[in-house]
This record gives C-alpha cells, structure tokens and sequence, in this order.
C-alpha cells in the first residue's frame, strides 16, 4: 500500500522474533521487535521469550549505538489486558524501540501513570489479572505503568510529545500511524532506517559469525590439547 520492501524490510530474524522499521515512523531509527508466534503481549511471555527478548533489546541497544552515536534506547509497549485495550490498536506482541533521546515516562508519569519497576513477573501479573499496562524503558532503567482507559495509540503520542519537548518544537505533529503512514516524510524516514541499520545489522552479524567462529575454534585447539 506504501509502496515499501515487505520482506526485505527485515532486518534481523529468528524462530522467536522479526525486527523490522515501523511502517509509520516516530523518528529515524524507529523499530519494531515482533513475535513470530502469537501473542497477545510481553505479559504472555514464558521465562525463554522473555529473556529472548532482552537479548534483542540489548542488541538493538547496540545497534543504535553504532548507527547513531546514542546512549542507549527507548522502548516502550502497550500491553493489553483485554482485546485492544490499554492504548493498543493491535493484539500482538511488539516492542517499539527508538533512539535514545525523547523522556516518555515523564509524559506518562505527567498523565496520570504511575511507575513501577518492570519484570516479567510483574508484566505477568497485569496480563493475569486481564489488566492493561504500559512498558517504558529508558535510560537503561525498565517501569510498568497502569494503563487501562487511556486513548487508543496513546505511547505513540506521548512519545511525540516528548520528541518534540526533547527538540524544542511546539507539540502537535502527526502521531497516529494511520496519519503518516504512506506519507512522503513517513516513507523517507522508513527508506532511510532501512538503509543505515540494515548495514548496522549486517556488520553485527558478521562480527557475531567471527566470534562464534573464533570460539569453536579455539574449543577444537582445547580439546586437541587435551588428547
């Protein structure tokens, strides 16, 4: 519909997760980590998936590092409790990761949400009890906030607002997707993630082959030495 890459647009992949740009981007380097499978949010996630996906938030984190020169990401969720509640537009599990800059949990803690220190047992303990929540993480600190009630797409907001707080713009740009989906600028910053952290991407890969390489190596020189 865009007229964007579909599957070429995948940056990385594995059995669990696809991690990919946001069709409709916030900011150049906006990301999505989506599950494989289905899920309805992070607060379903066994013990692996979750620590699967903190692997791939660190990962990202590094990525962003690299491409961008940040110091570190922000992460944020919309986690159901019900079907499309607490803010989210879709019933399946996806992280938003952004470069690090905008200070959402402010925004939110501003709205009315308090924080709470995230874990999956405490994501857990929303999605048990079919209560929504929102997952903020930035400056390398994770809270879970409540978040039954709020407006449909309301972390996509909030982040804008606080992108435009961090770029000293007045507020009141575009925030939901289906405002700049498809649009030129959308597309631009979409093509240009693309581009910049698809060779990030690759050259992590690479490096992670070397190392993979380099160990199993070094483990035949091991047991050789040991013969």
């Amino acid at each position: 519909m865009a007229n964007l890459p579909g599957p070429g647009s995948v940056l990385a992949a594995d059995a669990d997760f696809l991690l990919m740009p946001d069709l409709a981007p916030l900011s150049d380097g906006h990301l999505l980590l989506v599950t494989a499978r289905h899920h309805a949010c992070a607060g379903a996630f066994d013990a692996r998936l979750w620590a699967a996906a903190r692997r791939w938030r660190d990962r990202v984190d590094g990525m962003f590092r690299a491409a961008y020169g940040t110091d570190g990401l922000l992460l944020f969720e919309h986690g159901p409790g019900t079907e499309q509640g607490g803010g989210a537009c879709i019933d399946h599990a996806h992280w938003h990761l952004l470069p690090a800059g905008p200070r959402l949990r402010a925004v939110a803690e501003g709205y009315g949400m308090p924080a709470a220190p995230a874990s999956r047992a405490a994501l857990r303990a929303y999605y048990r009890s079919r209560r929504s929540y929102a997952l903020i993480d930035e400056g390398g600190r994770a809270t879970v906030h409540p978040s039954d009630g709020v407006p449909s797409q309301f972390l996509r907001w909030a982040t804008m607002v606080a992108l435009e707080r961090h770029e000293g713009r007045p507020a009141g740009g575009p925030w939901r997707w289906q405002q700049s989906f498809a649009t030129p600028g959308s597309r631009t910053r979409f093509l240009r993630t693309l581009e910049i952290l698809r060779a990030t991407a690759a050259v992590q890969a690479e490096a992670s082959r070397a190392g993979t390489g380099h160990a199993e190596g070094h483990a035949e020189e091991s047991a050789e030495s040991h013969q």
